[in-house]
């Protein structure tokens, strides 16, 4: 039986102080390593299904590309010498890390694992991410979901600089670069003082809309670009605003302080309207002024599959609320 290195011009290296070496390739280390756990060539050799003689073979040339000798070979056994057993750890190392790094790319490719960093707009965020975040945590319970607060401006801004993966947010964008998957539409509502002629009627007229003050909320809003291009429809000039706020639960208390009315949406008024006993809202004649809200994702995206169809769960899950889910495609 041989113990040793059944290749014996290999117990030497010679190579010049001034010559360029090769960085070592992985299957140099994992046959060092190998011999280094077992001292044995054959039982190496074995280990990491490799003939003796490459197993040999990728030793020797391990030790040219470092320029130093990291076994003593003899026909009876196999030693580390003093450089193989410092570099020794270091081959391991290197080897855990690329064992390590190839589990993180298995990760990544699994659908739904690793970080998701979703982007929402305020006037979506506190009465749609209740559903979001149950439906991630019953179906996708690997995935971290990571959820941003912003305005439209920034979240498309992030979405294009790579900040942002997903964002939930109204439509239409007119964005070049980005895919939208429409999720549902939703009526808007009008919100007035306890005491307004429109409190609690149905049918209202978009007309009326130009004898209101209105209230909305601050620049850079999209709800409230919305509601104006709802009053324009309605035959509104100009700038009707007086009064805005900066989030919507505080445009709905200027409304119950009787500084004027203003527009939700369906899924933010039994959040927004419970706060006070001093409000009341009106449904519109149909067709009622609505918005779109959908996920937006690159047009480029690595996980487009994974995007569409977490639209398509998120549909279903939307079902309860006050809205008229879409198809895929609109």
């Amino acid at each position: 039986m041989t113990v040793g290195d059944p290749n014996p011009k290999s117990a030497g290296v010679g190579v010049g102080v001034g010559a360029k070496r090769r960085l070592p390739s992985l299957a140099q280390l994992r046959a060092f390593a190998a011999v280094a756990d077992h001292l044995h060539f054959r039982d190496a050799a074995a280990a990491i299904g490799m003939s003796q003689p490459a197993l040999s073979g990728a030793v020797s040339a391990l030790e040219e590309a470092l320029g130093v000798t990291l076994l003593e070979r003899t026909t009876r056994k196999v030693l580390l010498s003093p450089a193989g057993e410092r570099l020794a750890v270091r081959a391991r190392a290197v080897l855990a890390e690329v064992g390590a790094l190839m589990e993180e790319a298995e990760a990544v490719r699994a659908p739904f694992t690793g970080a998701l960093r979703l982007g929402v707009i305020p006037t979506v965020a506190p009465y749609l991410l209740p559903t979001v975040l149950r439906l991630v945590h019953d179906r996708y319970p690997r995935l971290d979901l990571q959820v941003h607060e912003e305005q439209t401006a920034s979240l498309v801004d992030g979405l294009h600089t790579g900040r942002l993966d997903l964002l939930l947010l109204a439509v239409p964008l007119g964005v070049p670069g980005t895919v939208e998957l429409p999720l549902f539409d939703e009526d808007f509502v009008l919100v007035t003082p306890l005491g307004h002629p429109l409190g609690g009627r149905d049918g209202i007229a978009r007309e009326a809309l130009k004898e209101l003050n209105l209230l909305l909320l601050d620049e850079g809003h999209c709800l409230r670009d919305q509601a104006l291009e709802v009053c324009r429809e309605a035959g509104q000039e100009g700038a009707p605003v007086t009064t805005t706020a900066a989030g919507l639960s505080t445009l709905v208390q200027l409304v119950a302080g009787g500084l004027g009315c203003t527009l939700l949406p369906r899924t933010a008024v039994t959040v927004e309207t419970s706060r006070s006993t001093q409000l009341r809202t009106g449904r519109f004649a149909d067709p009622a002024p609505t918005r779109r809200v959908a996920l937006a994702m690159r047009a480029g995206a690595a996980r487009r599959a994974e995007y569409t169809e977490l639209a398509d769960a998120l549909r279903e899950a939307l079902r309860p609320l006050p809205v008229r889910v879409l198809g895929a495609g609109g």
